[in-house]
């Protein structure tokens, strides 16, 4: 249903699907086929519906917090598909929902490759992060976090200060963003103090919330 043509036919087949993993075992989930996870990605891409990006999100959701499926996704192109939906400016339930997609993807080394080579990757993380809901704001904090701890190439710290995700990360200390959200962020901060806690790419006001 998935693979027609036919709009109505993708849309039945996403909602389907949405009711199906809702229930599944673990163990099924883990073992989904590549096709569906590509498809799946496809319904987002095309924009089948708000409906049936909706329920594909939710899809993607479900079936990406396992490490075999992250890769499956990735390499179904669903990062780039999530991040250009995110520059889209969608409503609050779809953006809430790709950026937790974003950050299970950001699980493997594949999916925090994928969101530091989108040129808009990082900077839409750190601009959704206090804008949508505490749950958007604690996955975007944990994906910026995987990519810093796992990739910190000087290229992608510097891409950091530049595109306001250190700034973003000042603020969320200073705010009620949620204890997770600003562990993650001050612990994060602390690990690159070298870099960014005196560059002059940091605005003058931020540097006396910077964490000692």
């Amino acid at each position: 249903m998935l693979r027609r043509p036919s709009y109505r036919s993708r849309c039945y087949g996403i909602l389907l699907l949405k009711a199906m993993v809702s229930v599944m075992e673990p163990a099924r989930l883990m073992a989904v086929r590549t096709e569906v996870v590509l498809e799946v990605v496809r319904v987002v891409s095309d924009r089948v519906s708000a409906k049936a990006v909706k329920a594909a999100l939710h899809v993607l959701c479900r079936l990406c917090p396992w490490g075999r499926n992250r890769v499956k996704a990735v390499e179904a192109g669903a990062m780039t598909v999530l991040v250009e939906l995110l520059l889209d400016e969608g409503g609050r339930h779809p953006t809430e929902l790709a950026v937790v997609a974003i950050d299970h993807l950001c699980g493997c080394a594949e999916g925090r490759s994928d969101l530091v080579a989108h040129p808009a990757g990082l900077a839409i993380m750190a601009k959704k992060a206090m804008r949508v809901s505490l749950t958007t704001t604690e996955s975007a904090v944990r994906a910026l976090h995987a990519v810093a701890r796992h990739s910190p190439t000087p290229a992608v710290l510097q891409e950091m200060l530049a595109v306001g995700v250190v700034a973003k990360l000042l603020l969320v200390l200073q705010v009620d963003a949620g204890e997770r959200a600003r562990a993650k962020a001050k612990e994060l901060l602390k690990m690159h103090a070298r870099v960014w806690k005196d560059s002059p790419c940091l605005q003058v006001h931020l540097k006396a919330y910077y964490p000692c």
